[in-house]
């Protein structure tokens, strides 16, 4: 290994950095409120409207059914009329956003079941007003919740962007592509294998000690 291999080694840790990194935060800005309209719309609860759940679970069902490998390829034109190319860390964060939104809003919704229905009823019977139901309650107690979802999406991303080379997306996926595949340097590929495990076990650490700080 030469100095410029760790040198495209840090661009390509770099590039996978930026591309998750988009994605995570369109994670927590789409995701979040997402699924909360799941959740708040369902049966039973207090902004029920079985159309908008129907066809907002369903959008997400098909899209969490959708192999990544698959979607990056569907979605090659919306990332072309978007960003003008489908080459590069940025056009490569458009199916990663798309992926990690859907992943995250059944996640939010998963952990938002879990909240206390009696803490609800509660805060309803008081005079509460929705937004102060989902601010003060719903997101308040399923924090530590949503901390665990973050968590798990952001190391799901970090595989994914590995694959987000195979369309030229740069980043670890595209280095252990050309160093380890066609260069045929096994050591390439087990040295970014390594990598990724430590910056995984990195994230999941951060993220159980966040949930854990939050947990009442």
């Amino acid at each position: 290994m030469d100095n410029v291999f760790f040198s495209d080694l840090s661009k390509a840790f770099g590039e996978t950095f930026y591309m998750v990194g988009i994605a995570l935060a369109l994670s927590i800005i789409i995701g979040v409120p997402l699924g909360l309209v799941l959740y708040i719309t369902d049966k039973g609860l207090f902004a029920e409207n079985r159309l908008v759940n129907v066809v907002g679970g369903l959008a997400i069902n098909v899209v969490r059914s959708t192999p990544f490998v698959i979607l990056l390829v569907l979605v090659l034109p919306i990332t072309q009329k978007l960003i003008g190319t489908t080459i590069g860390p940025i056009a490569a964060a458009v199916p990663l956003s798309i992926a990690s939104v859907a992943f995250y809003a059944r996640l939010v919704q998963g952990s938002l079941w879990e909240v206390d229905k009696g803490v609800i009823e509660a805060a309803i019977s008081m005079g509460a007003s929705p937004w102060m139901i989902i601010k003060d309650v719903l997101l308040s107690e399923s924090l530590p919740g949503l901390l665990r979802g973050l968590t798990i999406t952001a190391v799901s991303l970090i595989g994914y962007s590995a694959m987000a080379g195979i369309v030229g997306g740069g980043g670890v996926g595209d280095l252990a592509i050309r160093f380890g595949y066609y260069r045929y340097q096994t050591d390439v590929m087990l040295l970014t294998v390594v990598i990724l495990v430590v910056l995984v076990q990195l994230v999941q650490s951060i993220g159980d000690y966040s949930a854990k700080k939050y947990e009442r």
